[in-house]
């Protein structure tokens, strides 16, 4: 890219912890003499969303209807538009319980509560218009951050990640929490790129990474083991949708292992 790089950063629903890991980035600093933050609101309150940038960072999932406004114009206005993190490339936590009516759910958490916004069921960014690359995480890693950019910036494209947490732990010879613990760990189905981190603590992964792509995400082989392991398919269900709700094989290849099979 020449001259100086338009970005911007935009917030759609969330914890907003996906802005503040890349706030808290000293590297931004090294970043300013060769781009321009067009808008960030965490930072500077008189951003514009209506400015036209090259690359832009959206995180957070699609909640509202103005949010899925919000998603169209900065696609008309990005040349490279980036997901960033869990809720933005996979609808986050708050599509957990998609199957739900948005009635029922709102009922749940907020009773009679009116708000000035139209709510809809979460989803993910790449829902309503096209995403060109995700940075995946609960938050992202800053290294994922850094190298999207950094490559970006040279005109080159980053390589998505193809593999799997086990990679990753058996690298750095962490014991088994599937095998060795018996814990339902969702190391085998979810992207790698986080080092293994919670495994390396002796705790479960939960997926926050999202599943695998490339159709290789293989939830069935996952719900035997934990079925094996006496997880009900209710409960198996409930773990492999924290962060992959809106995957559309996820339900169909854990229903096919308990096919026949009374609980």
């Amino acid at each position: 890219m020449e001259g100086k790089v338009r970005i911007g950063f935009y917030a759609l629903t969330s914890c907003y912890g996906c802005q503040l890991q890349l706030a808290m980035m000293d590297e931004i600093l090294q970043l300013l003499p060769h781009a321009e933050i067009v808008c960030w609101f965490m930072l500077e309150r008189d951003s514009y969303e209506d400015e036209p940038v090259d690359i832009a960072f959206i995180e957070g999932s699609v909640s509202t209807e103005e949010e899925v406004e919000l998603v169209k114009k900065i696609r008309e206005n990005a040349k490279i538009v980036v997901a960033v993190g869990s809720c933005a490339v996979h609808g986050g936590v708050q599509s957990w319980e998609k199957d739900k009516s948005l009635e029922e759910l709102w009922k749940t958490v907020y009773g009679d509560g009116k708000v000035k916004f139209e709510p809809k069921m979460a989803e993910p960014v790449e829902n309503y218009i096209k995403v060109d690359y995700r940075i995946y995480g609960c938050p992202p890693e800053k290294k994922d951050f850094l190298y999207a950019l950094g490559t970006f910036l040279v005109g080159s494209w980053p390589e998505d990640i193809d593999y799997p947490v086990c990679v990753e732990c058996r690298l750095n010879g962490h014991p088994c929490i599937l095998i060795e613990k018996g814990e339902p760990c969702l190391g085998p189905i979810t992207r790698a790129g986080c080092d293994a981190r919670c495994p390396g603590f002796g705790v479960a992964c939960i997926g926050c990474r999202g599943a695998i792509g490339y159709d290789v995400a293989w939830f069935d082989s996952l719900a035997k083991t934990f079925k094996e392991k006496g997880l009900t398919k209710e409960e198996i269900l409930q773990r492999m949708k924290m962060f992959n709700a809106h995957n559309p094989k996820l339900e169909e290849m854990v229903e096919k292992i308990f096919q026949g099979v009374e609980e």
